[in-house]
């Protein structure tokens, strides 16, 4: 156990750093204050699993299995995360009912804490002999509660990102993937500790699970601290209106937004402001946001965000075709609005089917097939 004890110390030291980075870390402050306190919660979690597990004793038996129920915190850490980030608001008062797991979690285990240096003693002697710790049924109950936050979380995260697709051409930037590594990787370990729990699965065992938490911290510091500003209010004030406003069918004024859209996009290459937004859009055309975005969407088939990487990837293949121009291709899509090159390179795929380059490369032996007949 001393291999497993120097890698919880490892995790250990790791998470308090990280928590202490993100604490300070201006980018997101909110929610990366209820991260980092999630983190040192865990690095907590690590140090007393080190120590015990460097050389077990009745003294910190108990303090090791009070620390074993803190998984029955982190699905509630995980989705009050996500709130705050995509809410910009710190945990209240309030949120003391997301702490209930963990509470009944201690409860159902008090009868254990209770007891005395003899009975404590007594107990660990029994589960040596091959004694059970109690129902296993009951964990995977808690457990299953955990993971609903999980899951209750990435539906918050969905919902986000609708809305940001809605509003701004920059979506991609903000679309909080590292999010899905954090809940992916959650669901993972919690799946395996449940398996080993119901089948006892001879090559994983107790440790080896904590290990993968050890990881999952070094990720979560990758991922974290790389992150970019999360746009918190998605609508723009002043611009939205009232439900009841946007029209259920087309409006007369569809086919005029239409041609003043077009004209935008043609003529001022509207497309290629990088963080264009559709309030922005609006009071360029002269039209209400829930108008311009309802002739989007029924009109261009899609939502804010595809509408204009449609024009971004049609910029930049008349460029790609152009033979006379030099420019590198990620220097054209940076120009026709794209932020990134994987973003660009999806875009151009999806809608033409071929990659920038391979397009680049086919217009070019058309170019000098014609260029020969002639």
């Amino acid at each position: 156990m001393k291999f497993w004890s120097i890698v919880f110390l490892i995790g250990a030291a790791q998470a308090a750093l990280l928590a202490l980075a993100l604490w300070r870390r201006p980018v997101n402050a909110q929610a990366n204050r209820v991260l980092a306190v999630w983190i040192a919660v865990i690095g907590f979690d690590l140090a007393v699993k080190a120590i015990y597990f460097r050389e077990p004793s009745a003294d910190l038996f108990k303090l090791y299995r009070f620390v074993g129920l803190f998984p029955f915190l982190y699905g509630s850490a995980f989705y009050l995360y996500v709130r705050a980030l995509t809410q910009g608001r710190a945990p209240g008062v309030r949120d003391g009912v997301h702490l209930l797991g963990f509470i009944a979690a201690l409860g159902l285990h008090a009868k254990l804490f209770l007891m005395d240096p003899a009975q404590t003693q007594a107990f660990l002697d029994r589960i040596a002999a091959g004694g059970s710790w109690g129902s296993p049924w009951l964990d995977v109950a808690l457990y299953a509660y955990s993971l609903s936050y999980v899951f209750a979380g990435l539906v918050r995260v969905r919902r986000y990102r609708g809305e940001l697709l809605q509003r701004r051409s920059d979506a991609d930037r903000m679309s909080l993937h590292w999010i899905d590594a954090m809940a992916l990787s959650q669901i993972v370990i919690w799946c395996i500790a449940v398996a080993q729990w119901q089948f006892r699965i001879p090559w994983i065992d107790y440790p080896l699970i904590y290990g993968a938490v050890v990881a999952w911290v070094f990720v979560i510091g990758y991922l974290s601290l790389s992150q970019v500003a999360v746009v918190v209010q998605v609508a723009e004030p002043g611009n939205d209106a009232p439900a009841e406003t946007i029209p259920a069918a087309d409006d007369p004024r569809f086919a005029a937004v239409e041609a003043r859209l077009t004209q935008l996009m043609e003529g001022e290459h509207l497309y290629s402001e990088p963080a264009l937004t559709i309030g922005q859009l609006a009071r360029r055309s002269g039209y209400p946001e829930y108008l311009v975005s309802a002739v989007i969407n029924r009109r261009f088939a899609g939502n804010f965000w595809d509408y204009i990487n449609r024009q971004r990837v049609e910029a930049a293949r008349a460029c790609l075709a152009d033979a006379a121009d030099t420019r590198t291709i990620l220097d054209i899509a940076y120009a026709c609005g794209f932020t990134s090159k994987s973003t660009f390179n999806a875009a151009f795929k999806r809608q033409l089917s071929v990659t920038p380059s391979a397009y680049r490369q086919a217009q070019a032996q058309a170019s000098s097939v014609a260029d020969a007949g002639s």
